[in-house]
């Protein structure tokens, strides 16, 4: 396989990248990565192999045994699905061979409380844009590329050591953009595009195209996960760079809605590294990428959390169903906005979130926002007074008809937690557009990036960081900075608590990651 060339590189200088991180009090045995999800009745995990198996392998939760499901062709990465269990239990996993030789220690999982369960705290870490191939640290403020895989997993490490209940990675889990989007080559193949030399008239499976997308995807999320998160349930939400593609339009090219190439790519990278969304009987069934023939009850693009009737966090893709219908158009398919329409309407919760891949409160000029705010490269800012080309004004629309259905809640924080953006920071949405939120204004959090490149914040990619639009009145509680970090969220069930924890890589020792704290706090009261 090390022999093997994508281009003018050998598909070993990729994939050597790709080692996990060594686990901390726990046997590895042959897992390469564990990356599980639970709802109250249901376990989900989606593993690879230090070799290939030849055999399906064994999940045993309790005394039950779950046969596993291989993902790919060569026998490396395989899903176990385990349904019908105890709500609210600590389970004991382990992982067998055919011949029951165990492949790692066993492990525990607890699955969340049932709807009808009243728990008394839920704790989520939330956090962006962790991928990238492995870049250089040399010391404070000298670093090439993204960070490194190791600092990465460091960070993630720090947020685990809070004891979250469960974890949400919110879009951007690979960057292998295919195509350029800038400059006089824009619409033809990249660096990377060349590198991994895909056939876009094959299958994603078998042969050099899977030798190729494995080579991309497996080094940027395996060293960064690992297996630390094999109690922590996570929840992955895909943007614009797991469709293999930056969110970019020009004369030449439209990277959405989506090739189909690109989308089968994104399809088989989440098959193999992370699970999908599991069923949730306030969810339908039909709604788009759910329950298709080769996934089963999963659902691709759009999820739920639901712990007990404490909390529900409404997860979204606004790419996978982005269309380009000007005043029409949307981001999510109609029946997606219904089904979160009618959830944010209902009260069998304390709580409730609203989690889509793109921001909301924030722009940085790009096509695929909801804003039409683009750059004004003379003045240094955002304006409307230039048409931003290729911009949906549909998308504004149905943004702001989410933000009146959030707005509308009486009792419950009108809270949105978005991904994509790479900055951290919260504010307070007051007015978006005609839409006056009055006395309740909403709370609308960046959850922070862990594995930004230098370009890859704003302000240096695109001359302008993180800014208001226009067309919303935003009160700043905590600016937005370009800086690594993540978001946790408390819920209780009179209030929601907010912290922010941020690692400077230019200004901090390597080591301050293990003592973060948070930079900002806010405690969001439910009205009485």
């Amino acid at each position: 396989m090390g022999a093997a060339f994508f281009g003018r590189f050998p598909l070993g200088e990729l994939l050597e990248q790709g080692a996990p991180p060594t686990a901390q009090g726990w046997d590895t045995g042959s897992v390469r990565h564990l990356l599980p999800t639970v709802n109250d009745s249901r376990i989900l995990l989606k593993v690879s192999f230090t070799r290939p198996l030849s055999e399906a392998p064994v999940l045993r939760v309790g005394n039950t045994d779950v046969t596993g499901r291989m993902n790919d062709t060569a026998g490396e990465h395989w899903q176990f699905y385990a349904t019908g269990l105890e709500p609210g239990q600590r389970h004991s996993l382990s992982l067998y061979a055919r011949d029951g030789r165990a492949l790692c220690e066993p492990w525990p999982l607890s699955t969340f409380p049932s709807p009808d369960e009243t728990p008394e705290r839920f704790r989520v870490l939330f956090f962006t844009c962790a991928g990238g191939p492995g870049g250089t640290y040399e010391g404070i403020g000298d670093r090439s590329g993204f960070l490194p895989t190791i600092i990465r997993n460091r960070l993630l490490r720090r947020g685990l050591s809070f004891q979250p209940d469960a974890a949400v990675a919110n879009g951007d889990h690979i960057y292998w953009d295919l195509h350029t989007w800038q400059g006089e080559n824009a619409g033809r193949l990249s660096a990377s595009g060349r590198r991994s030399d895909f056939d876009f008239a094959g299958s994603v499976f078998g042969g050099r195209n899977e030798r190729a997308m494995k080579a991309a995807a497996g080094p940027q999320i395996v060293p960064v996960y690992g297996s630390d998160f094999r109690s922590t349930p996570m929840f992955f939400l895909q943007d614009d760079h797991d469709h293999w593609e930056n969110d970019a339009v020009t004369d030449d090219i439209a990277s959405f809605p989506v090739p189909w190439f690109q989308l089968q790519l994104a399809r088989a990278t989440q098959q193999l590294y992370y699970p999908e969304f599991l069923p949730d009987a306030r969810r339908p069934v039909g709604l788009p990428w759910s329950s298709v023939s080769d996934r089963g009850d999963l659902s691709e693009s759009f999820g739920t959390i639901r712990y007990g009737n404490l909390a529900e966090v409404l997860l979204y893709d606004v790419r996978r169903t982005m269309n380009l219908g000007g005043p029409n158009a949307v981001f999510v398919d109609a029946q997606v906005e219904r089904w979160l329409t009618e959830r944010t309407e209902t009260n069998d919760t304390r709580h409730l979130v609203h989690a889509p891949s793109n921001p909301f409160g924030w722009s940085a000029g790009k096509w695929g926002e909801w804003y039409p705010d683009i750059l004004d490269q003379e003045r240094g800012e955002l304006t409307t007074a230039v048409p931003k080309p290729y911009w949906q004004e549909g998308w504004l629309r149905q943004h702001d008809r989410l933000v009146t259905a959030i707005g509308q809640q009486r009792e419950r924080v009108p809270l949105v937690i978005s991904g994509d953006l790479h900055a951290i920071g919260v504010g307070r949405v007051h007015r978006a557009g005609q839409v006056n939120l009055g006395g309740r204004p909403l709370t609308a959090v960046l959850s922070g990036p862990i594995g930004t490149s230098i370009r890859g914040f704003p302000s240096v990619v695109r001359g302008i960081g993180a800014t208001t639009p226009a067309h919303l009145d935003v009160e700043e509680s905590a600016t937005p900075v370009e800086d690594h970090g993540f978001t946790l969220v408390d819920f209780f069930s009179d209030r929601i608590l907010l912290q922010q924890f941020k690692w400077d890589v230019d200004r901090q020792p390597l080591d301050a990651i293990d003592r973060l704290a948070p930079f900002f706090s806010v405690e969001l009261p439910r009205r009485a």
